[in-house]
């Protein structure tokens, strides 16, 4: 199987370097390329090659039940097992996310909302239900901070901000770039943590004159907001950790290339049936148009 690997890449890297990665020999390679081979070595050569070539296109991102889902997509069908252990000879692991930390702080002398929420991620068509949150990120030069804005329906990142404050003004840029571009109908429900950039009165105010209604989760009850912390595990997971930014430029650069260009357009859901969250709006708005 890591002949296979080998065979698939050699047009990208020299054959050398993949077998001195892989730990096996040229020889050894040149030797098996040169055997005929099987109807079932075929097969295996050719699922190897889609696996590997799936799993670079997910930035090393996916595992096993979104490999299978994105070669089912192709017309390609294969077994869960067959498909576990082609990665496994091709020592290709997904990562893994850590747990997440929370940054928001409450103020007492802020009003909250109820949960009007629930724990009801599931929306009924975009623009229903938005939820949001802000994570950090340490860089060479200091921390950075994250805004985003999730539509449950899809799970597309309709708004977000970078800044190295982590005052009001970040989630207000979030909210302000997804009202500008979604321009969502009055009843949207926008859910957050009680973190003081959400009960502040700038934050409320902006989401009065939008019409927007405002849910929040329980004290202390970090389920409430899950699918935000979800993405925000995710993004670490794929894109942050084991790098070291140099500072907010190079870092915004990035994130823009993971949100709007990889995760918002190539990288699939299991919660939208394998599709990513603008082919899930495609989908809906084809079908609403029809």
């Amino acid at each position: 199987m890591k002949f296979s690997f080998i065979h698939a890449e050699k047009a990208m890297f020299p054959v050398s370097a993949l077998c001195r990665v892989l730990g096996v020999s040229r020889q050894g390679y040149y030797a098996w390329a040169a055997r005929p081979t099987s109807l079932r070595d075929k097969a295996n050569r050719a699922l190897a090659v889609d696996v590997a070539r799936v799993f670079r296109a997910s930035r090393g991102t996916y595992g096993v039940p979104r490999i299978q889902a994105a070669l089912r997509h192709e017309g390609v069908r294969v077994g869960k097992r067959r498909l576990e252990r082609t990665m496994r000879q091709l020592e290709l692991k997904a990562r893994r996310p850590r747990r997440f930390r929370r940054t928001t702080v409450r103020n007492e002398d802020h009003a909250v909302a109820s949960n009007t929420l629930g724990r009801a991620f599931q929306a009924e068509r975009p623009d229903e239900k938005w939820v949001t949150d802000i994570t950090y990120i340490a860089t060479v030069e200091g921390w950075s901070y994250l805004a985003v804005v999730i539509d449950l329906f899809s799970r597309r990142v309709v708004g977000w901000a970078l800044d190295t404050d982590i005052s009001t003004q970040l989630p207000l840029a979030a909210l302000e770039m997804a009202c500008t571009h979604r321009q969502p109908p009055p009843g949207l429900l926008h859910h957050s943590d009680r973190g003081c950039q959400y009960t502040s009165r700038k934050y409320r105010e902006a989401l009065s004159r939008s019409g927007i209604a405002v849910s929040m989760s329980r004290k202390g009850n970090c389920w409430d907001n899950a699918v935000a912390e979800s993405f925000f595990a995710t993004l670490k997971t794929e894109l942050i950790r084991g790098r070291k930014w140099r500072g907010y430029d190079e870092l915004n650069s990035a994130l823009f290339d993971y949100i709007e260009i990889f995760y918002n357009r190539q990288r699939i859901h299991s919660t939208n049936c394998y599709k990513t969250p603008v082919q899930a709006e495609e989908n809906y708005n084809a079908a609403n148009a029809a």
